[in-house]
């Protein structure tokens, strides 16, 4: 397998496409359109959700049970989603995963209508939507790689992060004035957006993967052949020991800060203030991430990020539970989606077309794993100390990360014979 080195000017083509073209990339623009609105759909509910459970049960318990439900269903369904995702022809799994997630969010607008919207109709549709969304996310970054030429492929992966912020600053505010006028409109409206997610996918015309030119292997040695390749080559495998210290600590620091402002008083209003911050931050981050990759050679950049985010977190755990805490956050959400652009570019280009969605998966699954303890570690860590020592573990972590970036055989010879563009 040939490999793409990223942000090396040897792989500013294919098919003499320029790397700046890819606004004109006819395919690769219609599934990130289409993810845009239904992942917008999806932060909506988000936030929809625990409120509509809230004013049926009023239990606030309850409420975070749905959240987990769905949480739980992602990380169980992400290695059998990898192993669809190469088994089967990529598009058409998107397809049925949106007619799904259209049907499921659908049918629960239809049931706040009718009133008809119990807890066990809410699990249901949590659990059938997150399943849905595991695969088919599973399946979207798999198909990057076949979508755009390889000097475009950082570009393409921050612009996925710059989608993720962007949805993060809108959704919930949009969601919250939806549900005020309506209970059920934010669930049909994120139907709607699967119905748009569904079109624009089904009017890509290239093929999402290479042809398969063997028989698939049975379903577990299947996710043992992904596992084998995703630990057993350097650089994923210190891809690994990056992406979940990095995911648990922006996670957690994020959740901390937030609990650290109320508990020192701060009104709800400066709170959300400082949460579109770190959204914004994440967001012009992401669009930065492209010219960033391509002034620095892939160890150098991984490296220098993980430490600067590590000081930057070290001074707002220092500051926790004051407003300029907000400052250092917000500079380490936006150094990031380089971080996640750079390491997960790079997955795309290291790793085979037939293993693409296994290793996905593995990655996911792993920096997801981290990540979703992380709410969890953070509540723990503020029962126990003030803020400013118990929100030292988070960069620590990341502390840990950086160490590793630096002293890793696998970053650095992924990183070897690249020169920036």
């Amino acid at each position: 397998m040939t490999r793409a080195p990223l942000g090396g000017s040897a792989a500013g083509t294919r098919d003499g496409e320029p790397r700046d073209g890819l606004w004109r990339n006819r395919d690769f623009t219609l599934l990130w359109t289409g993810q845009c609105l239904s992942d917008l759909g999806g932060a909506m509910v988000e936030l929809a959700l625990p409120l509509l459970v809230l004013q049926q049960t009023g239990s606030p318990a309850r409420a975070g049970l749905v959240g987990t439900a769905g949480l739980v269903t992602t990380l169980v369904c992400r290695l059998p989603a990898g192993v669809l995702a190469d088994r089967f022809d990529r598009r058409r799994l998107m397809i049925t995963c949106d007619v799904l997630r259209l049907a499921a969010y659908a049918l629960l607008g239809w049931a706040v209508v009718a009133g008809g919207a119990s807890l066990p109709v809410i699990l249901a549709v949590v659990v059938a939507g997150a399943a849905a969304t595991a695969v088919f996310s599973t399946a979207e970054h798999a198909s990057v790689r076949s979508l755009v030429s390889p000097g475009q492929l950082t570009s393409a992966v921050a612009r996925n992060e710059a989608r993720t912020y962007g949805v993060t600053l809108a959704g919930p505010p949009l969601g919250g004035l939806l549900f005020g006028l309506g209970r059920a409109l934010p669930f049909f409206c994120d139907a709607l957006s699967f119905l748009l997610s569904l079109a624009a996918v089904s009017r890509i015309r290239s093929p999402l993967q290479q042809p398969r030119r063997e028989p698939a292997p049975p379903v577990g040695a299947s996710t043992k052949e992904g596992l084998r390749f995703l630990l057993g080559h350097p650089f994923l495998r210190a891809l690994l020991l990056i992406a979940a210290p990095l995911n648990m600590a922006f996670t957690g620091m994020v959740f901390a800060m937030t609990l650290a402002l109320r508990r020192a008083g701060v009104s709800p209003v400066l709170v959300g203030v400082a949460g579109t911050v770190f959204a914004l931050g994440g967001l012009l981050g992401a669009l930065a991430a492209p010219a960033l990759q391509r002034r620095l050679r892939l160890p150098v950049l991984i490296t220098l990020l993980c430490w600067t985010t590590a000081v930057l977190m070290t001074a707002g755990a220092l500051l926790a539970g004051t407003i300029p805490a907000a400052v250092p956050l917000a500079a380490a959400v936006f150094l990031g989606p380089t971080a996640n652009a750079a390491l997960f570019a790079h997955q795309a280009a290291v790793t085979p077309d037939h293993l693409q969605g296994r290793v996905v998966a593995g990655v996911l699954l792993a920096a997801g794993s981290a990540a979703a303890l992380a709410p969890a570690l953070a509540g723990a860590l503020l029962a126990r100390w003030p803020p400013g020592p118990a929100l030292l573990v988070f960069p620590a972590l990341v502390t840990a990360a950086a160490v590793t970036a630096t002293l890793s055989k696998g970053i650095r010879s992924e990183g070897a014979g690249t020169t920036p563009a």
